[in-house]
């Protein structure tokens, strides 16, 4: 299966982060990518892994509810100005929606860019990327 986005909404308390670090490693889970934040006081928590199955197993098994797993965009990108309006232009001009973007751990040459949209394929086919 390949890489997902585990969507987590917990309340917004102290340690969260640290159980959820500890849920996915106490299962040998890499996370690949991670954006959080808070707000009225719940958190939103994305994190992008390779085996989205365990994953999700590891994170009930501590406590957490996955809300979605989701398939997503991962582009590999050059690190300078412009590549995320240059992409996201290509997107929106064919109508599709980005609902979710965020950096995710990259190679020695590339970053990775993480986009949820409102038409995984679609992206795809515009963004030149293999299925």
């Amino acid at each position: 299966m390949p890489y997902r986005d585990l969507v987590i909404i917990p309340d917004d308390t102290t340690g969260v982060m640290a159980r959820i670090g500890k849920a996915l490693a106490d299962h040998d889970i890499n996370i690949e990518g991670l954006s959080a934040f808070t707000g009225q006081g719940k958190g939103v928590i994305h994190v992008l892994v390779d085996e989205p199955e365990k994953a999700h197993k590891a994170l009930a098994e501590g406590g957490f509810d996955v809300k979605a797993m989701r398939r997503v965009v991962i582009i590999d990108v050059e690190d300078e100005p412009g590549v995320l309006g240059t992409i996201s232009q290509k997107l929106a001009d064919a109508g599709i929606n980005i609902q979710q973007a965020y950096v995710a751990t990259g190679t020695a040459t590339a970053t990775r860019l993480v986009l949820a949209v409102d038409d995984v394929d679609q992206a795809k086919r515009v963004l030149d990327l293999e299925s």
